[in-house]
């Protein structure tokens, strides 16, 4: 990242979780051992720089897979020492919701204060984003994230992983309200997913008892009411959050910030609401290296920086 702007986004897949059905800790940690190297050498070879050009090394410190998240910190220690130059950590989650402020065709940010909806695989929750640094969750998961049912889900109807995604392609096809699922109803801003989970469980037991190729038949009605369940609940409680706080400028953010469903009734209800919405474009909503770099690019302004000593953290909180 120069100034704002990215120069480079190399982002190395893990398909050896594909026949696990998820992520093994283990894998993954080995896949970060084995792809770091090459992917910082792609990336500085792609922006066309090299590493005398740099100025300071961002590297996420958490939350995360502790095996993964030590791989990124040894090596980013390692290579700020070697350039005698600074060391930025940076939240995870917080890299989520600054990645709308990456320099892009529009050059539209959101103004604070904005809150955000953070959706992935591993969280859940809505932000009220003060200022760059300055986050408060209002609300988050009690058990699961909305990305893990989405894939949880998919493991049981027998969709290959990561089964988020595909849910959505076949939801396109579908009936979204051809099966009625669940929503938790929770006080405040906190979502929960393990019931919805164990429902979806439960309903297709009893329709496969009843006739096996229930699911075949049925795939595209059940992906569609299952994902707009989903999307449902979280809405539920992010318009609560806006109206309570009284706040007009709304994002979305993480892994799940790229289902077709979540972006278009972000739009819709953004419009109801009279909103100012504010998607991720669909490079910077997975897990990548963008995100790192906009908050490393922020902390670095700000002179804030850690010593050899830091050490990662897999339980990082957001504020």
């Amino acid at each position: 990242m120069i100034n704002g702007e990215i120069k480079a986004n190399i982002i190395a897949s893990q398909k050896v979780h594909e026949r696990y059905g998820g992520v093994v800790p283990e894998l993954a940690s080995r896949a970060h051992q084995q792809n770091i190297i090459p992917v910082v050498y792609e990336a500085i070879k792609a922006a066309g720089i090299s590493k005398k050009d740099l100025s300071a090394i961002a590297f996420t410190r958490g939350p995360g897979l502790l095996g993964s998240l030590i791989v990124g910190t040894c090596f980013s220690k390692s290579l700020a020492m070697a350039l005698n130059i600074p060391l930025v950590e940076v939240n995870h989650m917080q890299g989520h919701v600054l990645a709308h402020f990456i320099k892009n065709e529009t050059d539209t940010q959101p103004e604070f204060p904005f809150i955000c909806l953070t959706v992935s695989g591993g969280h859940t929750q809505i932000v009220l984003v003060k200022d760059y640094f300055d986050m408060e969750v209002l609300g988050e998961t009690i058990d699961d994230a909305a990305g893990e049912a989405f894939d949880k889900a998919a493991k049981i109807m027998g969709i290959p992983y990561p089964g988020g995604p595909l849910i959505d392609e076949y939801a396109r096809s579908g009936d979204p309200k051809k099966y009625q699922f669940p929503i938790s109803n929770l006080d405040g801003y906190n979502f929960s997913f393990s019931g919805l989970k164990t429902s979806i469980l439960y309903f297709l037991r009893k329709e496969i008892a009843k006739q096996p190729n229930f699911i075949d038949e049925n795939l595209n009605d059940i992906c569609a009411s299952y994902q707009h369940t989903i999307i449902k609940a979280l809405f539920k409680k992010l318009v609560k959050a806006t109206r309570d706080y009284n706040i007009k400028t709304v994002a979305i953010a993480g892994g799940v910030s790229a289902n077709s469903l979540l972006r278009s009734e972000l739009k819709r209800i953004g419009q109801q609401e009279k909103w100012q919405t504010f998607i991720p474009d669909f490079q910077y909503c997975t897990d990548n290296a963008g995100m790192i770099a906009i908050a490393g690019y922020y902390k670095f302004q700000k002179g804030e920086f850690v010593g050899q000593d830091i050490t990662p953290d897999a339980r990082l909180k957001i504020n």
